[in-house]
């Protein structure tokens, strides 16, 4: 089949790959308005050729939306526009709510599969793709019952074969859950960033202190910001309250360092150590 990538960066590039390793045979169509990353990803060979949306589109029996949220909104409806009967649509972006909203009413509706993989690195662009990205994270797919059963069990067959979990959901139940545990996340990494940034001025200081545990919690704030400006906006409701009762809990913490409360400080903190026994519990499944 062929197979269209728009944005043949990190996501689009991987799951190029990824597919290429578990079926033979597809031909590959890069469309991205970086001209660089369309060269860059011919050479590395994630795609064949490069295309304009159009034409890619128009030719392509599954289809990729990989780029920021922002344009995928925009894509969607055009994309649908243009699709073949019969063909796949899918989105692998990190908000679906106001996807699910824009083309509601479509009549192509049911050729579209709303997909998250929960994976990536603070890396972009087809250099930073590789085959096993998606390997054994979760593939959340949002409103299936929207997609063509048929259709749909052909995108799970794919996902299989690229060895993901697959989780299914409501578009406003993802965006609210992803809020906690992915958006918080980097929110958080890139105000520390910023905290250490502006408090230290002396970089060589900093690069001689920053152990495992800053690096690991700063590496997000590494991400690039074309991708998560939009995701911070289309999820600007449930990031808020995350946010919020993220504050609730720093000042907590404040609180009990201000005071010197050394036992209440151990209580929150082995309290906190229960997202472990989570977090090993979700990694069996």
């Amino acid at each position: 089949m062929n197979v269209a990538i728009v944005g043949v960066g990190l996501l689009g590039g991987s799951f190029a790959m990824g597919l290429k390793t578990v079926e033979d045979g597809h031909y590959y169509i890069g469309v991205d308005t970086n001209e660089q990353n369309s060269l860059m990803a011919k050479k590395l060979g994630i795609i064949n050729q490069s295309m304009h949306f159009t034409q890619a589109v128009q030719s392509a029996d599954l289809v990729v939306l990989a780029t920021p949220v922002n344009v995928i909104k925009r894509q969607l409806k055009e994309a649908l526009d243009l699709l073949p009967k019969e063909s796949i649509l899918i989105d692998l972006g990190s908000t679906k709510e106001s996807f699910s909203k824009e083309v509601a009413n479509h009549p192509k509706r049911d050729q579209y599969i709303s997909c998250h993989p929960i994976a990536g690195t603070e890396n972009s662009g087809p250099e930073a793709a590789f085959a096993a990205l998606l390997k054994h994270k979760q593939m959340i797919i949002c409103d299936k019952e929207k997609s063509n059963k048929v259709l749909l069990d052909r995108m799970i067959a794919i996902f299989k074969k690229l060895e993901t979990h697959i989780n299914y959901m409501k578009s406003d139940e993802h965006d609210l859950h992803i809020a906690y545990v992915s958006h918080l996340s980097h929110i958080s990494s890139f105000a520390l960033g910023l905290t250490v940034l502006e408090k230290e001025r002396d970089e060589k200081s900093i690069f001689t202190m920053a152990g495992s545990g800053f690096s690991s919690t700063v590496r997000l704030a590494k991400s690039s910001p074309d991708m998560w400006s939009p995701i911070f906006t289309q999820n600007a409701t449930n990031i808020s309250k995350a946010l919020e009762a993220y504050i609730f809990q720093l000042n907590k913490f404040k609180k009990i360092i201000d005071e010197g409360a050394e036992d209440e400080s151990y209580m929150l903190m082995e309290k906190a150590n229960e997202i472990r026994r989570v977090l090993m519990g979700i990694e069996k499944v």
